[in-house]
């Protein structure tokens, strides 16, 4: 098994990135990749994102969540308060962002302040899930323990009774958080390990360019 993972490499050889030809706004930059992204028909979830938290002990924490809007104000995200994310979101509000885009040999880092959208924007998000899925925030303790998954399905038939014939509103306990970034950096696979990486960092003057080495 060892071997296998040993030898487990490709070639990275799909494009380049250039300091010289990237735009100025690394949101436009963002737009511009996850536009090329949602356009693959090889990339399942290209909105999908690793998210990584700290607690109030300095641990470490990451899972996968999805993308669900951004503008000039940073990259919007929902999820359940209570949560582990959402506990840790609230001792130490700061995360880091991951998305990798493997047919295009690309990844997308981004560093932030986070902070709660309005209850506005999380109304108005949560009116567009599935209704289901707005049963689902309702009926799951999330990140809670539980015995067995029929008290979930338990919760889930009460919910049903409960908003039969009516619309499910939100709970007060769910709703969105925005990355407000610091930093992007934009990697592109190249040959013989030799990648591009192109840095943002935001400083009192703006956004500055910044070529890493791989």
């Amino acid at each position: 098994m060892n071997e296998k993972l040993e030898g487990a490499r490709i070639e990275y050889a799909h494009g380049t990135l250039d300091e010289a030809n990237v735009s100025a706004d690394p949101y436009a930059q963002f737009g511009l990749w996850l536009g090329e992204a949602l356009a693959s028909e090889s990339i399942v979830e290209p909105n999908a994102m690793t998210l990584a938290t700290v607690g109030a002990d300095g641990r470490p924490s990451a899972r996968i969540v999805l993308l669900r809007g951004y503008d000039e104000r940073g990259l919007r995200f929902f999820t359940n308060y209570r949560s582990r994310k959402g506990r840790e979101l609230e001792a130490s509000p700061r995360a880091a962002l991951v998305f990798y885009w493997g047919p295009l040999q690309r990844q997308i880092r981004v560093e932030g302040d986070v902070a709660r959208v309005t209850p506005a924007e999380s109304d108005a998000y949560f009116a567009t899930r599935p209704r289901g899925h707005r049963l689902g925030a309702w009926a799951s303790p999330q990140s809670e323990a539980v015995v067995t998954r029929a008290p979930l399905e338990e919760a889930m038939r009460r919910c049903e009774e409960r908003f039969e014939g009516i619309d499910v509103d939100r709970p007060e306990y769910w709703g969105g958080y925005r990355v407000v970034p610091i930093r992007f950096e934009f990697w592109q696979g190249r040959t013989n390990r030799i990648h591009d990486r192109i840095a943002y960092e935001r400083d009192a003057k703006g956004w500055r360019i910044l070529r890493l080495a791989p």
